[in-house]
């Protein structure tokens, strides 16, 4: 999130706000499946949204270019956040230990009231787990940060591949020539995995189509289920390896614009030229396999490997255009959405549930995947047209003002001085 609590609103660094604009945006790519459609479309296109012509080209493309990097890029950059906080909080009341830890507790509440009222994906509450593990080794070795970062994912990765294969011979013994009750009931169980059953998603349709406590009762549900059993095993290790990286990137100047040129072209060289083929690869045979679900789980564990590549190759291009001068008001336009990415993150989500839900327009499962690219275009819009303006009247974003405020326990500045003489 945005880097709000520790800093005065004017020393910020316009590459890093533009680079979080960015990927602020690009998350809503994917989000908006799992918003508008039954929660195991995020995954197979099969199951909801629509697996044909123009959705099936959304679905690729996504896959290839969003899925999984715009939230690494964000990830990587509250990694950096986490550093560029503690040093600036350096010498202040309250120093760096107090500030983290508080802006950890206060992000954890509001993302459980997120994730149980707004949108059942919420990424905060990762953050705030992941954030009370990472703070102390925030000066360790730059090099020992970004080993640490890899070692991490990569053990996900393994991780991962092993349960592929554990489910696997699951079906394989149900599968087999009288095969026992008890293997056939493991694999019935395992299967929910990787194929959800369609009584699951008519559900999930009536409840967020039905009032404020229908819609309330499914995203629990859904909620409930991330946090016990993905969040400890992927989503905060991923996290954890993602913010590691973040810190060592930002120390190297990677955000800053520190890097060379040739350095720059070189991170797009390896994630559009080698990363992005690879992927491109991988969700071409999970078409081939007509997204078999044993299939899709293993290849998307391989797609892993590409997210933090792929990111760092779409922030290098935007880096390079903010160093060069080019495209000013764009840039401009997306420092501001960086700058209230807090405020945007959940005002997306607020959006989002008045669209969807059944007590706002009812839109829930009625679009296909392609077009609810029109609901993302309207929020895009939203967020470049208010962020802005916004911020020459205020200091921060409507939430980063309520998190900074609480995290110091009074209320901050808020209305700008010329605003207000006005």
């Amino acid at each position: 999130m945005s880097a709000t609590p520790a800093a005065t609103g004017e020393d910020r660094s316009v590459s890093i706000d533009a680079v979080r604009g960015f990927a602020i945006l690009g998350i809503l790519l994917m989000n908006i499946v799992g918003m508008g459609l039954p929660a195991f479309a995020y995954i197979d296109p099969t199951y909801a949204g629509g697996s044909t012509g123009a959705d099936l080209w959304t679905w690729a493309i996504n896959n290839v270019l969003t899925d999984g990097k715009m939230r690494a890029l964000f990830t990587m950059l509250f990694g950096a956040s986490t550093v560029l906080i503690a040093e600036r909080a350096e010498g202040a009341r309250p120093g760096p230990v107090q500030t983290h830890y508080r802006r950890m507790f206060w992000l954890f509440v509001i993302g459980m009231l997120h994730a149980y009222f707004l949108w059942w994906g919420d990424i905060l509450v990762t953050y705030a787990l992941a954030g009370l593990f990472i703070f102390p080794f925030r000066r360790l070795n730059v090099r020992l940060q970004m080993g640490i970062g890899v070692v991490v994912l990569a053990v996900l990765l393994s991780a991962n591949l092993f349960l592929a294969d554990q489910l696997k011979a699951l079906y394989l013994a149900a599968s087999a020539p009288g095969a026992r009750p008890a293997a056939l009931q493991a694999w019935q169980e395992a299967s929910q995995l990787v194929s959800p059953s369609q009584t699951l998603k008519a559900l999930e349709i009536t409840g967020y189509r039905g009032g404020v406590m229908d819609a309330l009762q499914v995203r629990a549900q859904a909620a409930s289920l991330i946090q016990m059993y993905l969040m400890p095993t992927g989503e905060i290790p991923e996290a954890i390896g993602q913010m590691f990286i973040g810190m060592a990137l930002f120390r190297t100047g990677f955000f800053t614009l520190k890097w060379s040129t040739r350095a720059y072209g070189v991170t797009i060289f390896i994630g559009y030229l080698l990363a992005v083929p690879a992927t491109a690869w991988l969700a071409w045979q999970l078409q081939q396999s007509h997204f078999e679900p044993l299939t899709l789980n293993r290849l998307e564990a391989w797609q892993q490997v590409s997210r933090p590549l792929i990111a760092l190759a779409h922030a290098s291009v935007l880096l390079l255009i903010v160093r060069a001068g080019s495209a000013q008001r764009l840039v401009d336009r997306l420092a501001a959405a960086g700058r209230m990415a807090f405020s945007n993150y959940l005002m997306t989500s607020i959006i989002t549930t008045l669209v969807f839900c059944g007590f706002g327009l009812g839109l829930f499962g009625r679009l296909s995947r392609f077009q609810e690219l029109v609901v993302v275009a309207g929020v895009w819009a939203f967020i470049v047209a208010w962020s802005k303006p916004w911020l020459a009247r205020f200091h921060y974003g409507p939430f980063e003002w309520a998190w900074r405020s609480l995290v110091r326990w009074s209320p901050q500045p808020f209305l700008r001085r010329r605003a207000a003489a006005a």
